[in-house]
């Protein structure tokens, strides 16, 4: 029973149990666009499509249509190029202001040494990674056969987008998009040890009991001065600028503009003193104060952050040598304070002469910020009589020059303070800090090539819908990612990695801007602990956007990772080995999904939410999710077939990943789609299991098996195939070898 549309390609056919499936056709081109300035967008993301086309009948013996894609994205290769080029931006500033850190004693000096030597050949060795991935030129696919490969381990494995298009005699046309990729994971690095999660805990605990050489600094204080730093760098600069567009209003004497250059200058100057004003700083003068030629060390006062000091009653972590955080006798605690504090009272000398000038010149309005900590201060600036004919350059030019004095003041005491802090966690346990990081930049790269695929084609796809434009602005996304690693042997380290390398996706915001030219390739900027993608649209596509969107506003996403081990290691795990580790994944990530469905009913308008929750019993979904998370049932596949039907009806981005993309990651999303063709478009019930053995045989996932490994034949043997789930076995005559 079958038919086929005409002009396509050769016809296939497959025969199951003795009855005709639905014929298949394989399709030449990719699906159409309907305007030209998507094309360059488009382009810019997919490659290599392969299309094949399916008529399968429904349960009133009409006829449905699908077309199945599957596409390469040349993201595999430019996003990994980005990020690395980034890393080695970021780490070369890092190197240079510990060159800068000052005179120190000749403890905290060799220290440094060892530490600038080790940086140095990480950063080389990035550069040597980044020239080898810039002659893959054109390239848009890693196979699985290379995930091993030393040169390619930032790059992820086997990426594609799996897009199933539905055309039903009922209901209106329907897409169904999945992320296909092997699990982000540092497989040439190797799981001996474990991976991220056990391997980050491990040396975590080291930290907090290291020996005399170091002090002990949280991860959240480490994060906390990288924060800082990086917010140094950004508006020391921006107020530099602001302070020049104010003289130079002020030369043309316009006191409009002179009104919005201050503006702008209290802004950002008040943003710059605010990032100071944090216990972490205070501290690591002082311990920098000790660390210096000379220093007297007496008493060891712990590094604070917010949380310690908003909850009193908790004890300050001990520190592990009796003079970590040291007092000197000679210290003065307080000249810190009135060092950034002079940035602030400067401007307010600025405020206070603007308005000054502009009143005398005639007009009615303040001066666009009034002082905030009252008149200027007269240890800073003599007082000033003006007159109206006077020059407002004049008058204005030595305030600003304090302005930039006390700012740098403040730039280089708190720049020397918290690179000494960073110099902590890098001089503890060399090289395995840097190993570390290394690691985790690998795994958080493959895991954001995916990622930034799946944002621009679910963008493209929902461009026209307001309903999802309001979400992603208001709300955020969900992105929810399905893994089927087992809990046994390497894929334990792999599930390690992956769980890391998804959750650091949290540091992730897109900004969405217009592109200038046919390049469209999304640029990425930031620092290790934030990044921002920006992600250009042809002019059209973006004035479609809504205005909170095009004004720049950053768009967040909320990664969650759901695992089920379906192999027979998996049942090896079970009955012999341990089963923690997925369990507590599966929990942890509930959580963050109950929060965001919690934020998404809370901040969508009432009008959305209410149609919403007539069309969705999103409630009902979760509370089942969850009663099967507690179950702990053998290979309870519901827990992925629950979460991938809670992130379509949030409007998420779907991800679905093994080891390789390739064997589990096959069954597991031919099974999705025919579930869905079941539930969601009427499949006649006769033909569910004929539709997907048609898919495994005939459709686009043998053809991804084809390119990774050469041949027609999934990777499976018969001790596998006995111990996957029910519908989770490919047909006779497509399985070989297992997988290695």
């Amino acid at each position: 029973m079958g038919e086929i549309e005409d002009g396509e390609a050769d016809h296939i056919t497959t025969d199951v149990q003795g009855q005709k499936c639905a014929l298949v056709c394989e399709c030449t081109a990719p699906e159409s666009v309907n305007r030209k300035d998507n094309l360059p967008f488009l382009n810019a993301v997919l490659k290599n499509p392969v299309c094949k086309l399916y008529r399968f009948p429904t349960s009133d013996n009409k006829w449905m249509r699908i077309r199945e894609q599957m596409s390469e994205s040349i993201l595999s290769f430019h996003i990994p190029k980005e990020l690395i080029s980034l890393h080695i931006k970021e780490d070369l500033c890092r190197n240079q202001e510990l060159k800068e850190l000052g005179e120190l004693s000749p403890h905290w000096d060799n220290l440094r040494k060892n530490v600038l030597t080790h940086c140095d050949q990480m950063v080389n060795m990035y550069q040597d990674i980044l020239t080898e991935l810039s002659k893959e030129t054109g390239s848009s696919f890693k196979s699985s056969s290379s995930k091993g490969e030393k040169t390619l381990e930032f790059v992820p494995i086997n990426l594609h987008l799996q897009r199933m298009h539905v055309h039903s005699p009922h209901l209106k046309d329907a897409l169904y998009d999945v992320i296909t990729v092997g699990a982000p994971a540092a497989h040439f690095q190797g799981f001996k040890n474990g991976g991220l999660r056990k391997l980050l805990h491990r040396f975590e605990m080291e930290r907090r009991n290291t020996g005399y050489q170091f002090i002990y600094y949280s991860p959240e204080n480490t994060a906390k001065a990288k924060e800082v730093l990086s917010n140094i760098n950004q508006l020391q600069p921006l107020i530099a600028t602001h302070a020049d567009l104010l003289l130079n209003s002020a030369s043309q004497h316009s006191p409009d503009s002179l009104k919005n250059s201050l503006k702008m200058l209290s802004e950002k100057t008040e943003l710059f003193v605010h990032a100071f004003k944090d216990q972490l700083v205070r501290s690591a003068l002082l311990a920098l104060y000790t660390a210096r030629p000379g220093g007297v060390l007496k008493k060891p006062p712990s590094p604070k952050n917010s949380t310690e000091e908003s909850c009193p009653q908790d004890p300050p972590l001990p520190m592990r040598r009796q003079d970590s955080i040291p007092h000197h006798s000679d210290y003065d605690e307080e000249e810190w304070d009135r060092v950034w504090a002079n940035v602030g009272k400067s401007l307010n000398c600025i405020i206070a002469m603007v308005d000054r000038l502009i009143e005398r010149d005639g007009g009615n309005e303040g001066g666009g910020g009034g002082s905030k900590d009252g008149e200027k201060d007269p240890s800073l600036v003599d007082p000033i009589i003006t007159h109206p004919r006077e020059d407002w350059y004049e008058q204005l030019y030595p305030l600003i020059r304090t302005l930039k004095d006390c700012m740098g003041e403040v730039v280089s005491r708190a720049k020397q303070s918290l690179t000494f802090v960073l110099l902590q966690e890098l001089a503890h346990s060399l090289p395995q800090c840097l190993m570390l990081t290394l690691r985790r930049d690998i795994v958080f790269s493959q895991a954001l090539a995916g990622l930034v695929c799946g944002f621009i084609i679910k963008l493209h796809t929902s461009l026209h819908d307001p309903g999802f434009l309001q979400q992603l602005h208001t709300v955020g996304l969900i992105v929810q990612y399905e893994g089927l690693l087992s809990t046994y042997s390497d894929e334990i380290g792999m599930l390690e990695d992956m769980a890391v390398g998804i959750s650091d996706l949290k540091k992730v915001a897109f900004k969405i801007i217009e592109a200038k030219s046919n390049d469209v390739l999304p640029v990425i900027t930031g620092r290790r602990e934030h990044y921002v993608v920006e992600v250009k649209l042809p002019a059209r596509m973006f004035e479609a956007l809504p205005l909170q969107i095009k004004e720049g506003q950053l768009l967040h996403v909320y990664p969650v990772l759901f695992n089920v081990g379906i192999n027979e290691q998996q049942t090896l795990a079970e009955r012999f080995g341990d089963v923690s580790l997925q369990e507590s994944i599966n929990q942890e990530n509930f959580e963050l999904l109950k929060e965001y469905y919690t934020a998404f009913m809370e901040k969508m308008p009432p009008d959305y939410i209410s149609h919403f929750q007539e069309q969705n019993d999103l409630k009902g979904l979760l509370e089942n999710l969850h009663q099967n998370i507690q179950a702990k049932k053998r290979k309870n596949v519901e827990i992925m077939w629950l979460a991938a039907t809670i992130c379509r009806k949030l409007n998420g981005i779907r991800f679905t990943c093994c080891k390789s993309a390739k064997d589990r990651t096959s069954m597991s999303v031919t099974l999705e789609q025919c579930s869905i063709l079941r539930d969601e478009h009427q499949l006649h019930k006769d033909f569910f299991i004929r539709a997907l053995d048609c898919m495994r045989r005939e459709g686009c996932r043998i053809e991804n098996v084809l390119k990774n490994v050469k041949c027609r034949k999934y990777a499976f043997n018969m001790l596998q195939l006995m111990a996957f789930p029910k519908y989770y076995r490919p047909p006779e005559g497509t399985y070989g070898k297992a997988d290695t």
